[in-house]
C-alpha cells in the first residue's frame, strides 16, 4: 500500500504541461514489401491503355502542334466546316501534297474551328471525315480526287492558310475566301515559260552529264517538241500511260535520227534529259512519305501510278529503239558517261539552271526558286565529294538525297512551305536517267547482254527509291532542330 501510494504521488507531482513520452520501439522490417512489389512488376503484365489516342495528338512534330482553338466552344456549323476541311484536302491532293500533310491540316483545321470528335480516312483517291458529336447523329462526308496538276505555288499558299487559321487569326468565312481565291489564282510563269524551262533543263543535264553543246541543242528542242506533244495528248484525254510512252519514244527517235544523219552526238546522252522530265518525282517522293508514315492504302497507290509512268518510259524507248532498228538506223553509242566536259564550278552553275528550270515547270512560288536551287546545287557538291570519296554509286545518290531533304525542311519551314516543294526539284539532278536508256537498249537491241539489262534495269529502279527515300529520312532527321522554325511559332515569336 505504501508504495502504491508513493506511486500515485508521483503523478501528481508530475507537471500538467509536461510532453507525452512515448516510448521508442525498433522500424518495422518491410523489406518483404519491397520485394513483393519487384516480384509484381516481374510477372505482371503490361497495364492497358485508359482510353484511345486523341486525333489531335497526331500533330504531334507537325507545323501545326497545339493549335489555338477558336472562342465560342464546338462550331454549330460542323457541316460547313467538314465541307471545307474536304475542300483543303482535294485542293492538297490535287497539287501533290502527302497523305501525313493533309491529315494533320485536316486535323488541325477542325480542331482550330471547335470539331473534337472527328475521324479521318485517306485512300489513294478519296478522303473521308466523320464527326459523331456525343447524344447528335454522326456526319460522314466523302471527297474524290480525279485530277491533278503542278503547282508548287498554290500548295505553298495552302500550307501558309493553315498556318493561319491554327494561330487563331482566320475564321471559317474568311478562310474559304481565301482558299477559294487560291485555286481560283493563276499560277505564277505561263504556260510558254514553263515550255521554254522544259528545254533549258534538258540542256543543262546533257551539259552535266558529258554531252557537248551540239547533243544540249538538240536535246532543248526534242524537250520542247515533248512538251507541246504532251499538251496535246492532254487535251485529247490519253490516258498517262500512254501519253508517257509516246513522249519518250519521241525523245528516242529524235536522238536516233540525228545520229543516222551522222552529226557527232551521244544519242544516250541527248535521251537523258528527256527521260528525266517524264520521272513521276515527286509521285515516288510522297509514295514513299505515305509507306513510311503509315498510309499503306495511299502509298500502294501511288507507287502504281509512278510504276505505270516508269512503265511508260521504258516502253517508249523500246518501241523507239525496235523503230529504228528496223528502218536501219546504225548501232547507237550507248557507253557510259565519263562526266562533264567542264570544271566543277561550271558544272555546279549547271545544276543550279536544272533545278531552276524544274522549279518553275512545277509552278514553285518566285520566292522559292533561288533557295531551292542553291540547295540542290549543294546536294551536288556532296555528291561531287561522296563519290571522290569512293562510296558506291547506289549509296552517293542517296547520301546527297539526305541532305537535301534536311536543308529542304529548314528552309521551307522558314519561307512558310512544305518540305516537299523544295526537296522534289533539289534532287531531280540526282536520277539515273541513263543508266535507264543504256539498261533499254541492252535488254531491246543487244539480245546477248539482255541479262545485264535487266540488272541495270532493277539498279536504276533501286537508286530511284533510294533517292525518295533519303528525301523523307532527311526530313524526318531534321524535325527535332525545326520544331522552333515552323510559320506558327515565328510568328508567336513577333507577337511577344
Amino acid at each position: 500500500m505504501a508504495r502504491k501510494t508513493e506511486s500515485a504521488a508521483r503523478v501528481q507531482a508530475s507537471p500538467t504541461d509536461a510532453l507525452p513520452i512515448t516510448p521508442r520501439s525498433a522500424r518495422p522490417d518491410r523489406s518483404h514489401v519491397a520485394a513483393r512489389k519487384v516480384l509484381r512488376r516481374l510477372v505482371q503484365g503490361e497495364a492497358p491503355p485508359t482510353q484511345a489516342m486523341n486525333l489531335v495528338e497526331r500533330l504531334a512534330g507537325s507545323p501545326y502542334a497545339n493549335p489555338t482553338i477558336q472562342a465560342g466552344g464546338p462550331d454549330v456549323g460542323a457541316r460547313r466546316t467538314l465541307d471545307f476541311a474536304l475542300s483543303l484536302a482535294e485542293t492538297m491532293f490535287r497539287y501533290g501534297a502527302g497523305a501525313l500533310e493533309v491529315e494533320t491540316s485536316i486535323i488541325a483545321v477542325t480542331a482550330a474551328f471547335g470539331l473534337d470528335n472527328i475521324e479521318v480516312d485517306i485512300t489513294n483517291q478519296s478522303v473521308v471525315l466523320n464527326y459523331s458529336a456525343k447524344d447528335q447523329t454522326p456526319t460522314t462526308v466523302l471527297r474524290v480526287v480525279r485530277s491533278w496538276t503542278n503547282n508548287y505555288a498554290g500548295l505553298t499558299r495552302v500550307h501558309q492558310l493553315v498556318t493561319e487559321i491554327v494561330e487563331g487569326g482566320v475564321d471559317r468565312a474568311e478562310a474559304v475566301r481565301r482558299l477559294d481565291e487560291i485555286t481560283t489564282k493563276p499560277k505564277p510563269f505561263p504556260r510558254w515559260m514553263v515550255t521554254a524551262a522544259f528545254g533549258v533543263f534538258a540542256a543543262a543535264i546533257v551539259l552535266f552529264i558529258g554531252g557537248g553543246p551540239l547533243g544540249a541543242l538538240i536535246s532543248f528542242g526534242s524537250c520542247i517538241g515533248v512538251d507541246l506533244l504532251s499538251r496535246q495528248l492532254s487535251r485529247w484525254r490519253v490516258p498517262e500511260f500512254f501519253a508517257t510512252a509516246t513522249s519518250a519514244a519521241l525523245v528516242t527517235l529524235t536522238a536516233m535520227l540525228f545520229w543516222w544523219l551522222n552529226v557527232p552526238i551521244a544519242p544516250g546522252l541527248v535521251v537523258v534529259g528527256g527521260i528525266l522530265l517524264l520521272l513521276p518525282t515527286g509521285r515516288l517522293v510522297s509514295a514513299t512519305q505515305d509507306a513510311i508514315n503509315g498510309f499503306p492504302v495511299t502509298a500502294a497507290g501511288r507507287f502504281l501510278s509512278a510504276f505505270l509512268v516508269f512503265a511508260g518510259i521504258v516502253s517508249g524507248i523500246a518501241v523507239a529503239l525496235v523503230i529504228g532498228n528496223i528502218i536501219g538506223v546504225p548501232e547507237l553509242d550507248v557507253t557510259s558517261s565519263d562526266g562533264s566536259l567542264y570544271p566543277l564550278p561550271v558544272v555546279a552553275v549547271l545544276v543550279f539552271i536544272a533545278v531552276a528550270m524544274i522549279c518553275i515547270a512545277e509552278q514553285t512560288d518566285m520566292g522559292l526558286v533561288l533557295p531551292t536551287s542553291l540547295i540542290g546545287t549543294a546536294g551536288f557538291l556532296l555528291y561531287s565529294l561522296v563519290v571522290a570519296l569512293g562510296v558506291g554509286y547506289r549509296l552517293a545518290p542517296a547520301l546527297a538525297a539526305v541532305v537535301i531533304g534536311m536543308l529542304a525542311r529548314v528552309v521551307a519551314l522558314r519561307m512558310g512551305a512544305p518540305q516537299l516543294v523544295v526537296a522534289v526539284p533539289a534532287v531531280m539532278f540526282l536520277y539515273p536517267g541513263l543508266t535507264i536508256f543504256r539498261s533499254m537498249y541492252d535488254l531491246t537491241i543487244e539480245g546477248d547482254v539482255s541479262g545485264a539489262g535487266a540488272i541495270g534495269l532493277f539498279n536504276a529502279l533501286t537508286i530511284i527509291l533510294a533517292i525518295a527515300g533519303g528525301v523523307v529520312l532527311g526530313d524526318n532527321l531534321a524535325r527535332p532542330f525545326t520544331r522552333k522554325l515552323s510559320s506558327n511559332e515565328r510568328r508567336r515569336n513577333r507577337r511577344r
